[in-house]
């Protein structure tokens, strides 16, 4: 007969065995279990980042894009919202790079989605068709403002990143030319971008699908932005243990998707099967018919473009090259190996301007028409519009042709009916102001040109 605690003593074992077992805690999802920093971070989240520092960055760009209403250089045009405008409304100019195919469609391809939409809704005013662009790329300009400051913050920390925010947002340079429509800042945007999921010691956000994803896309629209991922690619591949995987499920299934679309892009709208990239390259390597618009000599970079563009952080970003600790010195070797129109009128009016096309035939001495016209202007309108029926309406010059050309202008009954500011700092061919003479007539058929 057992003892009368013998139960007792068999319960006490059964509790004391139990214990030594994994015991599974149910994990709670009350708010108790919630500091008030993570609710209030949850609900203030937009990007991963606090929801008034993104709308902040993205009013400033807003106003940034409104605030800059000067032209830079043509490509901001031809290489998108020209062409763009081609491919919704069926008219607008096509410059020889596009009749030899060396560029590709899918850039302006983002702008003529914009385009057609405003088109549907009834909404393709000038000024919509000018600005929607603008905004748009205000936007992804935002984006990467906000992704670079993330960025940053889980490198370093919150001070650090302020600090290069700051200098992002007051970047002279980059406020001048982020929100216009150049296939530079569309290269710039996706770069900053694609380093927020580049595998850097200490990120906290590495995608190597989304990166390299980003990193195609720049080369489709600018094959050049291979250049400065030349290195960070070959790090990446030199530190992954796994580097079959990484060749054979990211960057050939990356690589393979993005061509294809690349290539029946251009089908639909070259018409024929197209490489562009492959055109780029031969025109401006193997041919090195680039050099007809000029060359920078080697020490351009060193010397002119990193101290223009840098402004007055130059000081800074040179001392911050030797204190720069060693997971950041890939970036400096990155650096180092680096070293208006039918769109804006939106009107079917007949058009003439000077063009400089390189020679494309083969002749030698060769001289494109705007070199032929500066030779000579005089001898070079009286050639071109040698009567009345050949004289455009409007005449639209730089200010520093006024005086070589008023004869011309006086005895064809042409009076200046508006001036426009150009530059402070004109230089070459350009002048300071942009006049506008217009033909004085009665009766007659007017046709509308521009040089």
């Amino acid at each position: 007969m057992e003892p009368e605690g013998g139960g007792h003593s068999l319960a006490f074992r059964a509790l004391q065995n139990r214990s030594h077992e994994k015991t599974k805690l149910r994990k709670r999802k009350s708010t108790l279990y919630v500091s008030a920093q993570d609710q209030s971070r949850s609900r203030g989240d937009l990007l991963g980042e606090n929801i008034y520092l993104v709308l902040f960055t993205i009013a400033l760009r807003i106003f940034n894009c409104f605030l800059v209403q000067t032209s830079f250089v043509p490509d901001e045009y031809w290489q998108s919202l020209e062409v763009a405008h081609h491919m919704v409304f069926n008219y607008g100019y096509m410059t020889w790079e596009w009749t030899e195919r060396l560029r590709g469609y899918t850039y302006p391809l983002i702008f003529a989605s914009i385009y057609k939409i405003l088109h549907l809704l009834g909404k393709d005013s000038v000024r919509l068709l000018i600005w929607t662009p603008r905004l748009a790329q205000a936007l992804l300009s935002a984006l990467a403002d906000v992704r670079l400051y993330s960025l940053m913050k889980q490198l370093e920390n919150q001070e650090m990143a302020r600090w290069v925010f700051f200098c992002q947002l007051c970047s002279w340079f980059t406020w001048y030319c982020c929100t216009r429509t150049l296939t530079n800042t569309m290269e710039t945007d996706l770069t900053i971008i694609a380093l927020f999921y580049y595998p850097l010691e200490g990120s906290k956000s590495i995608n190597s699908v989304k990166y390299s994803s980003l990193v195609a896309l720049a080369f489709i629209i600018r094959p050049t932005a291979i250049i400065p991922w030349m290195p960070l690619l070959f790090k990446h591949f030199w530190q992954e243990q796994r580097k079959t995987d990484l060749i054979l499920h990211y960057f050939l299934p990356v690589g393979f998707v993005t061509l294809s679309l690349s290539l029946i892009i251009d089908r639909i709208f070259f018409g024929q099967w197209t490489l562009v990239q492959f055109n780029f390259l031969k025109f401006n390597v193997l041919q090195n018919l680039g050099t007809f618009y000029g060359s920078h000599p080697w020490h351009w970079y060193f010397s002119q473009g990193f101290p223009v563009v840098l402004g007055t952080h130059l000081p800074f970003f040179i001392h911050g090259c030797f204190l720069a600790p060693k997971k950041y010195q890939i970036f400096l070797v990155t650096v180092l190996w680096t070293l208006i129109i039918y769109s804006h009128v939106h009107c079917p009016l007949p058009m003439r301007f000077l063009q400089c096309p390189p020679d494309l035939t083969g002749k030698s001495q060769y001289i494109d028409e705007a070199d032929t016209f500066y030779l000579n202007p005089l001898i070079w309108l009286h050639k071109e519009l040698p009567d009345d029926a050949s004289l455009p309406t409007y005449l639209i010059i730089f200010n520093v042709l006024d005086e070589e050309i008023s004869a011309f202008l006086i005895s064809r009954n042409y009076e200046r009916t508006a001036v426009f500011f150009h530059t402070h700092l004109p230089e070459g061919r350009t002048g300071s102001h942009i006049y506008v003479y217009e033909r004085k007539l009665k009766w007659g058929n007017q046709q509308k040109m521009k040089f």
